[in-house]
């Protein structure tokens, strides 16, 4: 596979667009991680050059959707490949249904209706509106996130500073979260109607043309391709 190093965020877009599937750590053996195509030194220096920032900009650009997408590890999915790999980890029906079907839980149906109803909600807005502030909340709160996540019903859609009475920083920034479907629409996604099989065969091309037999034979195995 290509030796990818880059420095810049316009180079990242560029990987993110050739490959369409970027980890920001590393995930899959012989393939490129956000964390392995940049320089350690970069990453929290808080500078243009810095991959910990551009991974919240990359959403809020349009660039790719982000989310704990696959094994609850940070996932960056270009614009092309989405609808594909949606059609594989996702479902066609809603997730009131699948609650209905037993296939989701109770607290994920809860954080789902209160990101549809607040778009690009902070995650401290919606612990509080969920009512799971308490301590002991925390842990069913965080799994409800990385259930939607990896069924590709939220994404990431960017950060949001904390800040004092005044306006001024004051804290760690949280993250805000979209649905897949609100996020698409925004950045002109088009919403294929495609079947599991299609889009199994159109993403097997996809990565047959960039990967080497190990990078292969694990992204085989994640999409069940």
């Amino acid at each position: 596979m290509k030796d990818y190093k880059i420095s810049s965020y316009e180079e990242a877009i560029e990987v993110i667009n050739e490959v369409g599937l970027l980890p920001l750590s590393p995930l899959i053996q012989d393939y490129p991680s956000l964390d392995s195509i940049t320089l350690k030194e970069h990453w929290h220096s808080g500078s243009e050059f810095d991959p910990w920032m551009w991974r919240a900009r990359f959403p809020v650009d349009g660039v790719a959707a982000y989310g704990k997408f696959i094994k609850k590890k940070s996932i960056l999915i270009s614009c092309e490949l989405l609808p594909l790999v949606r059609a594989i980890l996702g479902s066609q029906d809603s997730v009131a249904k699948r609650y209905n079907d037993g296939l989701v839980s109770r607290e994920a149906l809860e954080l789902f209706t209160l990101i549809s109803e607040e778009e690009g909600i902070d995650t401290r807005v919606l612990r509080t509106k969920a009512g799971m502030k308490d301590k002991e909340k925390k842990k069913p709160f965080d799994n409800a996130l990385l259930e939607l996540q990896g069924s590709m019903d939220i994404v990431v859609s960017g950060t949001k500073e904390k800040t004092n009475v005044s306006g001024e920083k004051n804290g760690w920034s949280s993250t805000s979260f979209e649905t897949l479907a609100f996020w698409s629409k925004n950045n002109d996604v088009v919403q294929r109607k495609i079947e599991i099989d299609e889009a199994k065969y159109e993403l097997k091309n996809h990565f047959i043309k960039i990967c080497n037999p190990e990078s292969m034979k694990a992204l085989e195995k994640i999409f069940k391709l």
